[in-house]
C-alpha cells in the first residue's frame, strides 16, 4: 500500500466498507451480507425515488473510491474494495417492498452467484470500463441479473 494522503484515506475507508473489507477471507460475500442486513432499514425503507437518489449516490461515490482505491493499494479492483458489492445486491432489490427475509437470502444468493460466475457481460464490463468505473458496473451488471432471478422466481410463486 502506498502513503496516503488524508483524501485517499477517506476514500479507501468508503471503499472497503470500512473494516468490511478488510476481514481475512471473502470479503465480497462480506460486503454482500453486510448489504443484505441493512437493506430492510437503509436502502427497502426509502420511497422508489429515494432509492433511485441512493443508487446513483453509492455509483457515484463508488467510482471515485474505487479508482483512488486502485491508485492507493497499487492493484485493479483489490478484493477488500466492496463499495461495488453495496450497489449491485441494493440493485438486485431495487423493485422490491416489504419481501420476506428468505426473498432477502434468495437475492444475496442470486447476486454472489452472478459476481463470482461473471457471465456476459458482467466480465466484459469489468474489463471494458477503466478504474472504478469497471469496478462498480460489473457489480451492476450481476446485480441486474439477480434482480431478473429473483424477480423470475417472485412471478414463479405468485402464480
Amino acid at each position: 500500500m502506498k502513503k496516503t494522503s488524508p483524501i485517499d484515506t477517506f476514500a479507501t475507508a468508503l471503499a472497503t466498507l470500512g473494516p468490511i473489507g478488510h476481514f481475512p477471507k471473502a470479503p465480497g460475500t462480506w460486503g454482500s451480507l453486510a448489504s443484505i442486513v441493512a437493506a430492510p432499514w437503509l436502502f427497502l425503507s426509502l420511497p422508489m425515488w429515494g432509492r433511485w437518489a441512493a443508487l446513483a449516490t453509492i455509483l457515484l461515490i463508488g467510482i471515485w473510491a474505487c479508482s483512488r482505491a486502485e491508485v492507493v493499494f497499487d492493484k485493479k479492483d483489490p478484493g477488500c474494495v466492496i463499495i461495488d458489492e453495496l450497489f449491485g445486491q441494493w440493485l438486485a432489490l431495487l423493485f422490491f417492498q416489504g419481501m420476506p427475509i428468505w426473498y432477502l437470502l434468495v437475492g444475496f444468493g442470486l447476486f454472489r452467484f452472478f459476481d463470482i460466475l461473471k457471465p456476459w457481460p458482467v466480465k466484459w464490463a469489468e474489463n471494458t470500463f477503466p478504474g472504478g468505473l469497471g469496478v462498480m458496473l460489473d457489480d451492476g451488471v450481476a446485480g441486474l441479473y439477480a434482480m431478473g432471478g429473483l424477480h423470475l422466481l417472485h412471478y414463479i410463486l405468485s402464480m
